[in-house]
């Protein structure tokens, strides 16, 4: 792992010399020709020998070596100034002598006091020289003069420079040049530092700061290959390292983890390599497609439980981890050295094990874990104590590195560790940031076996975009975050329920076991309540609390699916979920753990609709709760009650109560067990005013606080037709509207009230601006006016990850006898349109759609339609329904494939 300018071993298996400057003697070849060919053969050399498994130092050293041999045979192709007025220098990764097969190429042409612009032929020869044989070439063509002032304003040419070797030309001008950009006239050692680490935060943010990112970066990911370099960096800038090796030297790593470092780093290099070489062009992130074709070039297999791809991928974050584990050990080493080497030491004791010094947490003495095991879990239990300490003095996180063999069924059974990590979970700051850092320090995967098993286990779908371990610390995080007042407004519900349990920590633990069965195989909720009661009788729990957070963690999926499957403006609905809920507690719970779930998985699930639904389905399911289970609302006082206040409504608007109940006897009950008052008035006061007009009714308003906040509902009022539902969602598509939820009514009369809750395709409510609206109205309008004229289904490209994961579409039909209807649901990988095919095969069916339900889950659609046949009764021949589910899998999964 080398970080100097060191000359690099010749690879002659690679390419001979001799050879390339006998090819370029024989002026009947053109040099491009010969330079060009030479590198091909030389790279294909190269990929053999990986294939075959080459130590993959020699392969990335010697491409290194490789690029020397051809840019010396460039360079001398050309006239220069004398050797001590000129040089080629190598800066960057090729100064390094680290070469992936399509990694930059930067080169410094350094020049002592002339002027370059004297030998710009020479310049402009070489650079398109370079060009022509295929390099992805960085360059620049400064003085020595130049390279200080460019590099005191920039970092990452300081930085660039710092790594420099030369390759052709006097070497003394590199190095007058390394001592002048190195100087504390350019960037002091604290400057550097203190740069190198805001790059490093930076980069970080932009990877969401973490090292699980479901497509990372193999270089600016945490844990990356950018990572060990800067370490790299700031030991060479500060101490004058030459290897990485020599910070052994200096005190700051063991030979064992010298050992694991180098490990890591050549296996990055190792899926690098592998990456560009597949890709056959430069790139370093692990989209969906590469992970597939790395996992099955590296001999993964899908084993029950577990694909290949999450295998392969698994390997990667457990590495990446503990490159990010080392990078901040040796980070906070270089901290202690450089910025804190001339404080005034301030130490305040804690207690016989610990003390701060200068704002860390310091062990008392060496041997503190191996006398007190049970201290290891004390050291969290501190932080989160004085949420004034900046973090864990490097010493002391290498002692608990070297101590963690003392975790085994005994310490986990002890007393006095349960005691420490119930205290934890029960600080009032720093807990999820605590059970982070015990998660990185890789302690809380042995303190919870269970949990060590989720580390670094990716899920491989659109829907969860972090590792099992990384979105489970993240739920606790969004549960800590519900307490503060800056989420009071987002989250009004959860922020007053959190700031009111009486346990807290029942809520943490469900958070932390939720998922921790999966990639077992078998039901991960049922697996994880049973792991969960393990816990709880290990930490001393009570009966109750044991129960109450085993039902949780078995039922942590069941409200949202109420709430995006179910009609919860159904009271039955309502009552139903309220017996499974049983009382407030379980519902107070129950609803945190939700809402910090779905946000915690992936931040496009969570939107102002979601929101709605699930405030709703916990006001409603309050409302039945105190009203007592063994009185639900009886359905008759329901449409008496919503009619009145409709009635109350419509008074004001001087409407002929006679018009309302003549209009009102036309609808089932059904409409008014799913209408709250305001709609039903907004609807019957735009259904008479619209008359006999042959027109169909188009009304536009953003959904009320009454109803479902934060979307948009357009309600249409038209004959009903086989036809209307395929039009009107073929017609909403061509707008970029995403239907969430389809409510169908029909009247006694033949027509038929349809109400679309609809978002914008970024699931976002849609403007409120006049003229959008009106346009929206306008096209609507005329598109249904005739509905049998089927409107075009536009044609979209299906998004890269989205083609990556498409499933094969699964249908289930199945009739329900209360509603004379047929149910089918729909399971299939979403994509544009998908609503309009669907709706033009039940038009060549001649199927109505009663009602819909509409919920996408990541890069997967999970709807519901309810439909009949042309006679308005449930599908009960066999062959039609084999047909019909034939007629949508085949459209369906054609299509995704075809793009």
């Amino acid at each position: 792992m080398t970080r100097t300018a060191q000359p690099l071993e010749a690879a002659p298996e690679l390419l001979d010399p001799s050879q390339l400057h006998t090819s370029l003697s024989n002026r009947d070849r053109p040099v491009m020709k010969v330079l060009k060919e030479s590198l091909r053969e030389a790279q294909q050399r190269m990929d053999d020998a990986f294939r075959q498994g080459e130590d993959i130092r020699r392969l990335i050293y010697g491409r290194a070596w490789v690029l020397d041999q051809i840019l010396d045979a460039a360079w001398s192709q050309f006239a220069w100034p004398s050797a001590h007025q000129a040089a080629l220098i190598a800066v960057g990764g090729y100064g390094r002598g680290e070469l992936h097969p399509f990694s930059d190429i930067d080169i410094l042409l350094l020049f002592d006091q002339i002027d370059p612009n004297e030998c710009q032929d020479s310049i402009s020869g070489f650079l398109t020289l370079l060009w022509d044989i295929g390099l992805d070439l960085g360059s620049s063509v400064r003085t020595i003069d130049q390279c200080y002032d460019e590099a005191r304003n920039d970092i990452t040419i300081a930085t660039n420079l710092i790594e420099s070797r030369t390759l052709c030309g006097d070497p003394a001008l590199q190095n007058e040049m390394y001592d002048r950009v190195t100087s504390e006239g350019a960037w002091t050692d604290k400057e550097f530092f203190k740069a190198k680490l805001a790059e490093q935060k930076e980069r970080h943010e932009k990877t969401n700061n973490t090292e699980y990112n479901l497509e990372p970066n193999l270089k600016n990911s945490p844990g990356g290959l950018r990572d060990l370099q800067t370490v790299g960096w700031v030991a060479k800038r500060h101490f004058g390292a030459t290897y990485i090796r020599d910070l052994v030297d200096h005190g700051f790593l063991t030979e064992p983890e010298l050992d694991t470092l180098n490990k890591g780093e050549l296996y990055l290099w190792t899926v690098r390599y592998a990456l560009h070489m597949l890709c056959k062009r430069r790139e370093d992130r692990l989209l969906f497609d590469h992970q597939r074709a790395l996992a099955t070039y590296f001999g993964y297999e899908d084993q029950e439980g577990a694909l290949a791809v999450e295998q392969f991928m698994s390997k990667y974050y457990r590495v990446a981890m503990a490159m990010s584990e080392f990078n901040d050990m040796l980070l906070q080493h270089f901290d202690e050295a450089i910025l804190r080497i001339d404080d005034e030491q301030s130490i305040q004791p804690l207690n016989n094990r610990f003390q701060i010094r200068n704002n860390y947490l310091e062990a008392v003495y060496d041997k503190v874990f191996e006398h007190h095991p049970f201290a290891i879990m004390e050291l969290f239990v501190l932080m989160a104590q004085h949420p004034d300490i900046q973090g864990v003095r490097a010493s002391t996180i290498r002692l608990v590195r070297n101590h963690r063999h003392l975790i085994d069924n005994d310490f986990r059974k002890d007393i006095r560790n349960t005691s420490l990590f119930m205290e934890l979970l029960r600080s009032p700051e720093r807990v999820s940031t605590e059970l982070k850092r015990m998660n990185r320090y890789g302690i809380l995967g042995l303190y919870l076996p269970e949990f060590g098993k989720i580390v670094g286990q990716m899920q491989h779908d659109l829907f969860h975009i972090y590792t099992v371990d990384a979105h489970t610390l993240k739920v606790i995080q969004k549960m800590r975050q519900f307490r503060h007042r800056e989420y009071r407004e987002q989250f009004s519900i959860a922020h007053r329920i959190v700031n009111q349990l009486p346990k807290i920590e029942l809520l943490y633990i469900a958070g932390l076991y939720h998922d921790i069965a999966k990639g077992r195989g078998g039901d991960h909720s049922e697996l994880g309540s049973d792991d969960v009661i393990a816990f709880c009788r290990r930490h001393h729990l009570g009966k109750w609390d044991t129960h109450l957070v085993a039902w949780l963690v078995r039922n942590h999926l069941k409200m949202s699916m109420t709430a995006q499957r179910r009609d919860i403006s159904d009271p039955e609905v309502i009552h139903a979920f309220a017996m499974e809920v049983r009382d407030l507690v379980h519902l107070d719970y129950l609803y945190v753990l939700t809402v910090a779930d779905i946000n915690a998985t992936n931040h496009t699930l969570w939107n102002s609709w979601r929101a709605t639904l699930l405030r709703q389905l916990y006001m409603d399911t309050k409302r039945s709760l105190r009203r007592g289970l063994e009185n639900p609302i009886n359905k008759e006082d329901r449409i008496e009650q919503v009619q009145h206040e409709a009635m109350l409504l419509l008074a004001r608007q001087g409407i002929r109560e006679q018009d309302i109940f003549d209009h009102w006897a036309l609808l089932g009950d059904d409409y008014f067990l799913r209408e709250d008052a305001h709609n039903i008035a907004w609807h019957t006061q735009a259904i008479l005013e619209h008359g006999d007009s042959p027109l169909p009714l188009v009304l536009i308003r953003k959904t009320s606080y009454r109803v479902f906040e934060g979307a948009t509902e357009i309600f249409i009022y038209s004959e009903d037709l086989p036809t209307l539902f395929p039009a009107t969602v073929a017609a909403m598509d061509q707008l970029h509207l995403n239907i969430q939820d389809a409510r169908i009514i029909l009247t006694d009369h033949g027509r038929t009230l349809n109400t679309y809750t609809v978002l914008t395709d970024d699931n976002q409510p849609l403007s409120e601006n006049p003229e959008y609206l009106a346009n929206i109205q306008r096209h609507l309008t005329e598109e249904l006016d005739d509905p049998e004229d089927y409107p075009e289904i536009i044609q979209r490209r299906v998004p890269r990850q989205l083609k990556l994961f498409a499933t094969p579409t699964r249908l289930t039909l199945s009739n329900d006898p209360s509603s004379q209807q047929t149910i089918l649901e729909v399971i299939t990988p979403d994509r544009p349109g998908l609503l309009a095919r669907i709706g033009r095969i039940f038009v060549e069916f001649g199927i109505s759609v009663r009602k819909a339900k509409i919920s996408s889950i990541g890069e997967r659609v999970e709807d519901f339609f309810f439909i009949t046949d042309s006679n308005n009764q449930p599908i009960s021949d066999p062959e039609l329904c084999r047909q019909l589910q034939q007629a949508i899998c085949q459209q369906l999964d054609e299509h995704v494939q075809k793009q």
